[in-house]
């Protein structure tokens, strides 16, 4: 039988307690980096998974965040409304009211699907986490608290220099330019006066002239 070979390095007795001092000593010369909470709030970056805002105008009831949700966290109530053709001999329609929006945040796991699968952007991450309340039951968010969390939702970052423009931004561009350019084209052919032709004018009769008298007739 071949013998296991014996490792390399020797270990002297207390070398394990030596190496601990030896950090502590270390960490000790060191300036600490202890943010003091909630006196010093923390920076944090603009993806934080905080809390969930809701951006109600966009939001057309399709049901999609209540459906992904894995923890089944999302109530949703509407109703149906008839609206009026928009031209007298149109069709009405009927479209999806919203009633009642909340999310349960003791049952949300943050992660972010609801968010995603949005195909109106109604939902947004806001980094705001002190919401913590003593009562479980008021960790459920109705549609008027998560539309105060909109307004905490921070700002998109801006584009890498040099960047390309994202093709939605390209599109709307061009179709208000192309809006704005009829507008003015309409607005500038109104304004604009008709050219007036001017009245053939019609010669005047001549009256014959009066016969002068020849020399010597009476008078």
């Amino acid at each position: 039988m071949t013998a296991s070979p014996q490792p390399s390095g020797r270990s002297f007795p207390g070398s394990g307690l030596a190496k601990g001092l030896a950090v502590t000593l270390r960490t000790m010369t060191k300036k600490t980096v202890t943010a003091q909470y909630p006196e010093t709030q923390p920076d944090l970056p603009p993806r934080t998974r905080g809390v969930i805002g809701l951006f109600e105008e966009n939001c057309t009831v399709c049901m999609l965040c209540a459906r992904e949700c894995p923890d089944w966290c999302i109530y949703i109530d509407s109703h149906k409304e008839t609206v009026p053709p928009a031209a007298p001999g149109g069709r009405e329609r009927s479209r999806n009211v919203l009633d009642r929006f909340a999310i349960d945040f003791s049952l949300c796991m943050y992660c972010g699907i609801c968010i995603e699968v949005c195909p109106f952007d109604a939902l947004f991450w806001s980094p705001e986490f002190e919401y913590a309340e003593t009562d479980i039951r008021d960790l459920t968010h109705e549609r008027d608290k998560l539309r105060d969390w909109m307004w905490t939702v921070p700002a998109p970052p801006a584009l890498v220099p040099a960047a390309e423009e994202p093709k939605e931004y390209a599109a709307a561009r061009k179709s208000a330019d192309r809006t704005a350019a009829q507008q003015a084209a309409e607005a500038a052919t109104t304004a604009r006066p008709e050219p007036t032709r001017p009245e053939p004018t019609r010669p005047e009769p001549t009256q014959p002239k009066p016969d002068r008298p020849e020399d010597g007739d009476a008078r």
